[in-house]
């Protein structure tokens, strides 16, 4: 659907509700300027009536924390739809950064960007702490496969985004189908407890599990649903032999969780019978200190989920520091061009 660019408060006085519609915005709504906030709308009239919308200025995106770059790709997108397309200079997505390093420099007529400002910030801001969690996951794995699980946490308007940007922070899969899709790759992942629930049995689920899926996949089966998870591990490790690549382990806190001391038996059991090459997938609630410890008794892949998924945005600010050719900055900032030659011409 074709949606007017917003460009005033007219615009929003004039806005026709949506009756039932999801409360997320729409790809259309995002570009034409409807999740900025107001503030930018009212200041578009100021300086349209004052004759200085179309002002020549320089602005810089910083944030006071480290962290790890991403989400620059949807604001360059974002800037390519716009009438006047700004110059962009910015870090590499999957950078690492230190605080108030300037991440992203834009050039331009005020009016051409301005009222971006809430998306770009909201974009660099959740990507680059989902990016920044999902690191830490990666080097705690030391060179282990780390999956993004994380989809289930956030609202599915934006799982994408989020697992993107694990994705560049170096994870090696990701299981939301859409996100895989738009990353070029094929979601990962085996099936649910609810699958095993209605089975009845793991070792029935795994044969018939076998025998659906594709052959090019590899035969990864959940075995803490009904029986001890050492003693389910062998029974499909027995079962479907030289083509099982892995077993997931998923025990719920209840159960005391995924422990190192039941990855160490598991992994033991399986070289002793033979399967040294069955890989032990360690799922649930993992962080970055819980995996280093998994490393240590045997475990060969990871599924994270919330640590990344809950990653602490970092904030945004994006200054104004040059105005017609001339230095400018708010009290506390320093006025004109921060240099940092890891910036890279972009648009």
């Amino acid at each position: 659907m074709s949606l007017k660019r917003l460009d005033s408060q007219k615009d929003i006085a004039e806005y026709k509700e949506i009756k039932d519609r999801l409360f997320s915005a729409t790809h259309e709504e995002i570009l034409a300027g409807w999740t900025t906030d107001v503030y930018f709308i009212k200041t578009r009239d100021v300086l349209r009536k004052s004759g200085l919308l179309n002002a020549q200025v320089v602005a810089e995106v910083f944030t006071r924390k480290e962290g790890v770059f991403a989400g620059s790709e949807e604001v360059l997108r974002l800037f390519q739809t716009l009438p006047d397309v700004p110059q962009v200079e910015t870090l590499s997505e999957g950078a690492s950064f230190g605080p108030k390093e300037v991440l992203m420099r834009i050039t331009g007529t005020y009016g051409s960007f301005g009222i971006y400002e809430t998306v770009l910030a909201g974009m660099l801001a959740s990507s680059t702490g989902w990016a920044t969690a999902a690191r830490e996951c990666v080097l705690a794995a030391e060179g282990r496969d780390v999956l993004c699980f994380g989809a289930r946490h956030v609202h599915p308007a934006i799982a994408p985004v989020m697992e993107r940007a694990a994705k560049i922070a170096g994870c090696s899969g990701m299981s939301c189908i859409l996100a895989a899709k738009l990353c070029g790759e094929e979601p990962q992942g085996t099936v649910p407890h609810a699958a095993v629930l209605l089975m009845g049995d793991t070792v029935k689920l795994a044969k018939v599990y076998d025998e659906t899926i594709p052959a090019n996949e590899p035969r990864i089966v959940l075995v803490d649903t009904f029986k001890d998870e050492a003693e389910e591990t062998m029974r499909v490790a027995n079962c479907l032999g030289d083509k099982l690549a892995g077993i997931r382990l998923d025990t719920p806190g209840e159960r005391g969780g995924v422990t190192p001391d039941l990855v160490r038996e598991i992994r033991w059991r399986l070289d002793k019978a033979g399967f040294d090459k069955v890989k032990v997938i360690a799922t649930g609630g993992l962080t970055p200190e819980r995996i280093k410890v998994l490393n240590e008794a045997g475990a060969s892949v990871y599924g994270v989920g919330s640590y990344i998924s809950h990653g602490t945005s970092r904030d945004m600010t994006m200054d104004i520091k040059m105005i017609d050719g001339k230095p400018i900055a708010k009290r506390g900032r320093l006025p004109g061009i921060i240099p940092n030659p890891r910036l890279e011409r972009v648009l």
